[in-house]
């Protein structure tokens, strides 16, 4: 990359054109001169609530009031009513293209102060305030005109607040009675309460919750209800409160039930013919099926109702959760039917209808590949799934890839590419595989057994040749919708360097490092990973993501070795990696509404190696530069810390990684037209070695590793259709860290030149978001 020249004049004249941009866009946007004559426009309502006593919830009630004022007045941006001038201009007798077109997108019908209805805002207000305990405020508006605008202030004198002084119960002598006593022990609504219509409606969801899961599958909240006694015979604002049924409530609403009958149907179909279904009783459950489809026994697992037990709907919804895990059935169908009940009990029949997908299925994908660092290709996925293998929801993955890779661009090396070659088969059980049983304890959904075999092949343009062989049995599973677990105690890889090129062992020569990484051919530990997800709800103000990965190798082995006797980083005479390594990834998004999104990420990442190790398995290490990372940085071409290859360009086909990493991310998310969404971001972060090496200096992590951090920043355009996203972003970098000192912050832009362009910008593209 090369800096750019700076230019003062250039900039001053920039702030210039742009301030009388600004200029004309203020007297261009003046929206006063289209106001009819007998209209104002209304620019808003103000609100002030004053109480000689302390409301300590006074904001939360202030907010409430607030959302009552209406009507909304138009909006403004930047001082100036953008929205309403584009709909005066697109609404003249011949307004033209462009301003119709602009209209169509931007404007906004005028609200007019006419349209104010100032008694019946009063009104909403004192109703709002007397569902809130505010009996008796008095409201005052007063109308504020100044040439073509109106506004109006609303002053609120709060009443004294009316206090709860005792909850009583109208009580019969039915069993739900004492049920309804003994869920008002835990009650918010304690004496000195203040008298709120929001919380008696709480309260009375969370008795009819309480109550279902007591076995009340009938029971409605809209059966209770609350009324308040203000009179108390003095001057005090107090009042008690009564809880009774309403009058006409069914029987069937205040009585239990309970589970008299559970059928299962494991193959539910409408093509399964009737006098073939056989009937198995485990646990009191039936499981009907013609030919065995799910093994009774394993299916029995999955489901928490049981037989004479009372309705819970908790354990319901769990049960279908757990049998939509498995992974087998399409659909998963709960239904309860009610049978005759007596006087105090009512009897459900639960049958569990199961649809299953289709057992086989073949999936080819064709990729087009495009990297940054100017390399490009297709790649063809095959992959087999094979559901229910052994009929208890097992299921069986078997996937192969071939990806080619080929240079675009020219550069100092010609004629490079790449052949990637990947066979990989997974085995997962939705139960828990160990070698003693154990019975699983999980009621949101089951843990899984993966059991991983898989071996790839990596040709890099004859320079050299990769075989790679790996196996991985573990167990994964969600404690709930949001927190996933991955342990794999036992994770193997076998790598094998072949056919190096006389090219790439002088390379290996000058960077004992780099052949350190790739001579460990042997790994084998045991790995960690826990996610804390809240970005799944996208309708969530501030999203949340957390994950942690821990990978831990080599200390089983070296332990071996030494009671077999084999040389040091040894066992059985191959040479095995040790090492420690932890991750951590932060994501927090923003949701200004649900078209725009400020999402951040903080990447933090540290490997250590241990015993006779001086750096991490080559696999194993961290990378940084790409469409996922520090976009304004080609693919895997940043750091280690300050240092820069010799031979530097696009072609460049090392990658360049490091044992320690530190990476941040912002970026703004916006929609432009329909399906296009826009971006803007900034990136920073670099890697670092643990420990120091002579073949690539000024890469060692130090006290000043803050001054060695990359910046870049970028846009971007996506395409989002549904759950599919197109991306493209073009960045550009704002400090390169292998520079001098002085010289790393950029201090201007060149874009009419074609060699700054060339280095200096960025182009990545890439299916899904960046993070």
């Amino acid at each position: 990359m090369v800096k750019p020249k700076q230019s003062g004049m250039k900039t001053k004249y920039t702030a210039l054109v742009g301030f009388a941009f600004l200029l004309l866009l203020g007297f261009a946007c003046s929206v006063k001169r289209f106001i009819p004559d007998d209209e104002f426009l209304h620019t808003g309502a103000a609100l002030t609530l004053e109480s000689e006593s302390e409301i300590s919830d006074i904001k939360e009630v202030t907010e409430e009031v607030e959302d009552l004022l209406r009507p909304k007045p138009n909006k403004k941006i930047l001082g100036m009513y953008i929205g309403l001038w584009a709909h005066y201009k697109g609404a003249k007798e011949k307004p033209g293209f462009i301003n119709r077109f602009i209209n169509k997108k931007i404007g906004e019908e005028p609200v007019y102060f006419s349209g104010v209805n100032l008694r019946g805002t009063e009104e909403l207000i004192l109703n709002r305030l007397e569902n809130r305990g505010f009996f008796y405020s008095i409201t005052n508006a007063e109308v504020s005109r100044k040439g073509k605008f109106a506004s109006v202030a609303y002053s609120v004198k709060l009443s004294g607040p009316y206090l709860m002084d005792s909850l009583i119960v109208d009580r019969d002598s039915m069993e739900v009675d004492s049920e309804i006593i003994e869920l008002l022990k835990d009650t918010k609504l304690t004496r000195g309460t203040r008298f709120d219509l929001s919380k008696l409606n709480t309260e009375r969801v969370r008795i009819e919750d309480a109550l279902k899961n007591k076995g009340y599958y009938n029971f409605n909240d809209e059966y209770l209800i609350f009324e308040a006694d203000t009179n108390q015979g003095d001057s005090t604002r107090t009042f008690n409160l009564y809880l009774r049924f309403k009058n006409s409530v069914p029987k069937s609403g205040i009585i239990p039930y309970r589970v008299d009958q559970i059928n299962v149907f494991p193959n539910y179909s409408i093509d399964e013919k009737a006098e073939l279904i056989d009937t198995v009783t485990i646990n009191g459950k039936n499981f009907i099926q013609g030919q065995l489809v799910f093994r009774p026994e394993l299916l029995d697992d999955y489901i928490l109702i049981e037989k004479d037990g009372l309705y819970h709907p908790g354990k319901s919804k769990l049960s279908s959760n757990r049998l939509s895990s498995i992974g087998n059935y399409r659909f998963v169908n709960l239904r309860y039917e009610e049978m005759e009940a007596d006087d105090t009990l009512g009897y459900l029949k639960a049958n569990i209808y199961l649809s299953p997908m289709k057992k086989r299925s073949l999936r080819a994908e064709l990729q087009g590949i495009s990297k940054s660092n100017n390399f490009a290709g297709p790649a063809l996925n095959l992959i087999y799934r094979n559901r229910n293998l052994f009929y208890g929801g097992e299921t069986l993955n078997i996937s192969g890839k071939f990806a080619y890779e080929f240079q675009v661009g020219r550069g100092a090396v010609e004629g490079l590419n790449s052949v990637e070659l990947g066979l990989n088969a997974d085995l997962i059980y939705p139960r828990v595989i160990f070698f003693t049983p154990i019975k699983e304890r999980f009621s949101y959904s089951v843990p899984k057994t993966k059991i991983s075999l898989g071996t790839a092949l990596l040709d890099r343009g004859g320079l050299y040749r990769l075989n790679t062989f790996s196996g991985n049995y573990g167990y994964f599973w969600n404690v709930n919708r949001y927190v996933y677990h991955e342990i794999n105690p036992v994770s193997i890889n076998v790598v094998n360097l072949t056919k190096t090129s006389n090219e790439f062992e002088a390379i290996l020569d000058a960077n004992p490092f780099l052949r350190n990484s790739f001579q460990q051919q042997f790994i084998a530990g045991m790995n960690y990973t826990f996610n804390f997800n809240k970005l799944v709800d996208r309708f969530r103000t501030h999203g949340v993501f957390v994950g942690v990965g821990i990978d831990l190798a080599g200390s089983g082995f070296k332990a071996a070795s030494k009671i077999i006797g084999s040389a040091e980083g040894e066992f059985l005479g191959m040479p095995f990696a040790h090492y420690a390594k932890a991750d951590l990834d932060l994501r927090y998004y923003l949701r200004l509404n649900t078209q725009h999104t400020i999402a951040t990420r903080f990447l933090a990442g540290v490997g250590k190696p241990l015993g006779n190790s001086v750096s991490l398995p080559y696999v194993k290490q961290f990378f940084a530069g790409g469409p996922n990372s520090i976009r304004a940085f080609r693919i895997r071409s940043l750091g280690p810390g300050t240092y820069r290859p010799e031979v530097f360009n696009q072609a460049s086909f090392f990658d360049q990684a490091g044992d320690i990493r530190l990476e941040g991310n912002l970026e703004y998310r916006f929609p432009i037209i329909s399906v296009l969404k826009g971006a803007a971001f900034l990136d920073a972060g670099n890697l670092w070695l643990m420990n120091e090496n002579e073949a690539l200096p000024g890469g060692k992590f130090s006290s000043s590793w803050w001054d060695e951090l990359a910046v870049g920043t970028g846009v971007g355009l996506r395409v989002d259709i549904e759950f599919f996203v197109i991306r493209f972003d073009l960045a550009t970098p704002l400090r390169i860290p292998y520079l001098p000192e002085n010289e790393r912050w950029v201090s201007g832009f060149d874009v009419g030149s074609k060699s700054w362009r060339r280095d200096n910008l960025i182009f990545n593209f890439a299916i899904g978001f960046p993070f």
